[in-house]
């Protein structure tokens, strides 16, 4: 209720023979306490969503996903593997740092510069998140002077950062497990605890996959991509603590099928080329995403769809997906990926 409701309700209540009009004493009375009446309805309103799972945010949201044993996900460190060179002997010491343009990681090794002239060494992030997944090249300096060592590089990209899981997520994951049978380590059981790793984004449970007592887990990472070893292996690890005995556990990646896409636009003035292929690569990964493990395939009219969804779109003709013009299937082991989109 607004201010302006409250205040009207309360001067409505005062005898009409008095004046209430702007700037007279009814009037100043009770325009304070319509202010602070209205500042106690709104909070009366976030009490009451916050009571419910499907509007609850933040830690009112933990605190109702906690009463079915489920926690939010925390965020995870991106590490990998940086190139110090320096002098034969030369040391580097677990705890040392080294840094990108933004971000700072440590190394977790303490090794000596060999007589190539350099050392591979494991680094983390101090920063929690998906920051932390940067590409070749980004780690390229010392903080601090360290005796003996002239430079550092990542010859390959960080991995494994993973943002805190956020609020439709864990919700998400909390209506599957009040509507879904995941009990006695039924198939929905299996999802659920592969859900439940950090960077996991969605699973897919094969029974009897291999003949009794088997079963195959399908994950893909939050980025909704095909899963590290790393992540492959904390799933494995955490089924295996939950699992009912004697069943047999495969944990693997899904597999990316790739989605091409070919297509001649029609185009507002003045938009190029590039602008159009941008937004219709974010509109198409979008669809993508949300259909990853949803569906048996990629719908054709979905992704022209997604082309028309753009507004710099007039129209477009001779739509390929896959070099074909039909719906694409999609294997049970599989993650669609969307790969090149070749616009005429």
């Amino acid at each position: 209720m607004t201010q302006e409701e409250i205040l009207s309700r309360l001067l409505s209540n005062i005898s009409s023979e008095f004046d209430k009009s702007v700037g007279s004493f009814f009037y100043d009375t009770q325009k304070p306490l319509a202010m602070e009446l209205e500042g106690i309805y709104t909070k009366l309103s976030e009490i009451l969503l916050n009571g419910f799972a499907a509007t609850a945010k933040g830690e009112s949201l933990d605190k109702k996903v906690a009463e079915q044993g489920l926690t939010r996900k925390a965020a995870t460190y991106a590490s990998g593997t940086v190139t110090v060179l320096g002098n034969v002997g030369a040391v580097i010491s677990s705890g040392d740092k080294v840094t990108s343009d933004t971000l700072v990681f440590t190394v977790t090794q303490t090794k000596y510069i060999e007589s190539t002239g350099n050392v591979t060494v494991n680094i983390v992030c101090d920063t929690p998140g998906k920051a932390g997944n940067v590409p070749i090249g980004a780690i390229n300096r010392f903080p601090v002077t360290i005796s003996g060592l002239i430079s550092v590089t990542n010859t390959s990209s960080t991995s494994g950062g993973f943002d805190e899981e956020r609020d439709d997520e864990l919700r998400e994951r909390y209506f599957e497990k009040v509507s879904l049978p995941s009990t006695s380590g039924s198939k929905y059981h299996y999802v659920m605890w592969a859900k439940e790793v950090s960077g996991v984004g969605d699973a897919k449970c094969l029974p009897l996959w291999n003949g009794n007592g088997t079963v195959k887990v399908i994950i893909i990472n939050s980025d909704k991509q095909t899963a590290s070893e790393d992540l492959i292996s904390e799933v494995a690890a955490h089924i295996e603590e939950s699992r009912p005995i004697g069943a047999a556990i495969t944990v693997e990646s899904a597999v990316p099928l790739t989605i091409n896409i070919s297509v001649s636009l029609t185009l507002a003035n003045g938009v190029t080329t590039e602008t159009a292929t941008e937004k219709i690569t974010e509109a198409a990964s979008s669809y993508l995403k949300k259909n990853t493990f949803a569906g048996t395939y990629i719908s054709y009219a979905q992704i022209g769809g997604c082309i028309l969804s753009v507004e710099e779109v007039l129209d477009y003709s001779n739509l390929k997906v896959n070099g074909a013009t039909s719906n694409i299937s999609v294997p049970e082991t599989s993650v669609p990926v969307l790969g090149v989109i070749t616009v005429a």
